[in-house]
């Protein structure tokens, strides 16, 4: 019997809340839509609305809210007009609502996405940084509310879907799942896997979001260049698996066809495998613990013909390095590691900085961390200040450059 979820998906004009909507307009008798936000894009937040009948929708301020008036369809009776953060977190709380998708790209997402987990919600966690920033504080809401947590980056839905099956996997685990070995987390490489060292200083911000194989925003297709985006989700899996950092390696797999694996101490490897389609994680959330149509076409594997693996070049992609120093160092350094990347990549794609000085920035960030001996936020107070201090030293750091 199928299950009626009303959503709310936070960032809903982002590349993942476009595909969630199509995922949910296949399934009209599974989910409806209660509430959708976005911060600039509101006259397509304002299309979406209308075609998915929202109830409400979440804008950051005024010149929004009549922007978005001025969009909505002549006629039509408008939908409850929301506003500012607060509203983002409120409304991913709203007893209305049953399932939020948060795809709210960098820090900005962090609120909304606590907030439905301390809500009780299912989260469909798209947003790195509620664990990247507030891991500890994140999985303590979610274990104390007894929210379900969906991982829809596509690493690691792949790893939640190799793991042991059990009726309570989508709640918060206290230790690593029994028999595990480690987690493989695969990456594609980026644009820059085979570009000489001596030629990366010159890259520019188009060539860097230029990915071989993934349809981004373009913060995230920088990070994808630097690999910052796999250390990132190496915090997230030690944060979602329980699973301490020496347990988790990643593999430069550069076709995108294997999503990630886990190993188990017979030797057996489990891997998931699919089309580079964010509507296969999506689907899998949505629908879970049922397998739903999600509009992806087929993997021809025989006329794909073969699958690489290799071993990151940490000299080509120093971000990667630079994540797990970070996650070696505590949730102090894991928030400077993040605020400081969102100032670099923001630098590079404004041509402040050049691309090889993005982890120069981030560096300098860690080092002021360890130095002021930053301690684990316990509220999410304590966190946007630690945030917002290193946004201030990284900032003074590109404008020095």
């Amino acid at each position: 019997m199928s299950v009626q979820h009303r959503l709310c998906i936070l960032g809903s004009t982002g590349s993942v809340g476009v595909s969630t909507l199509d995922v949910v307009a296949r399934h009209p008798d599974r989910f409806s839509v209660h509430a959708l936000s976005a911060y600039s894009r509101i006259e397509a937040l304002a299309e979406q609305a209308a075609r998915h009948a929202a109830r409400v929708v979440i804008v950051p301020d005024d010149d929004a809210h009549a922007r978005f008036k001025a969009a909505w369809p002549a006629g039509r009776p408008l939908p409850e007009i929301r506003q500012g953060t607060q509203a983002l977190a409120d409304t991913a709380a709203d007893p209305e609502v049953t399932a939020v998708m948060a795809a709210i790209v960098g820090a900005a997402g962090l609120p909304g996405a606590l907030a439905a987990a301390r809500a009780g919600k299912r989260v469909l966690l798209a947003n790195k940084e509620a664990l990247v920033a507030a891991g500890s504080l994140f999985m303590q809401a979610v274990r104390e509310s007894g929210a379900e947590l969906l991982p829809i980056d596509s690493e690691h839905n792949a790893i939640f879907q190799c793991l042991p099956q059990s009726a309570d996997r989508a709640r918060a685990p206290a230790n690593p799942a029994e028999g595990v070995r480690r987690l493989l987390l695969t990456a594609s490489g980026g644009p820059f896997r085979r570009t000489a060292l001596d030629q990366l200083e010159s890259v520019t911000p188009d060539q860097a979001c230029a990915h071989p194989n993934w349809r981004m925003g373009r913060k995230i297709s920088v990070d994808s260049a630097t690999m910052l985006n796999k250390g990132l989700e190496v915090i997230e899996a030690h944060w979602l698996f329980s699973m301490p950092m020496e347990r988790i390696q990643v593999v430069v797999h550069p076709q995108s066809v294997v999503h990630s694996m886990v190993e188990y101490l017979d030797g057996s490897i489990l891997a998931q495998l699919g089309q580079p389609d964010m509507r296969t994680p999506i689907a899998y959330g949505l629908g879970y613990p049922d397998r739903i149509d999600g509009g992806v076409g087929l993997l021809e594997l025989a006329r794909l013909g073969r699958l690489d693996f290799e071993t990151p070049d940490l000299v080509r992609f120093p971000c990667l390095r630079l994540s797990f120093d970070a996650l070696g160092q505590g949730q102090g350094a894991c928030i400077a590691l993040n605020a400081a990347n969102e100032v670099a990549v923001d630098g590079f794609l404004r041509g402040r900085i050049r691309y090889t000085q993005i982890p120069s920035v981030i560096e300098h960030c860690l080092d002021d961390s360890v130095a002021r001996g930053a301690q684990t936020p316990s509220s999410l107070a304590e966190i946007l200040d630690l945030d917002a201090r290193t946004r201030r030293v990284a900032a003074g750091f590109c404008d020095a450059r």
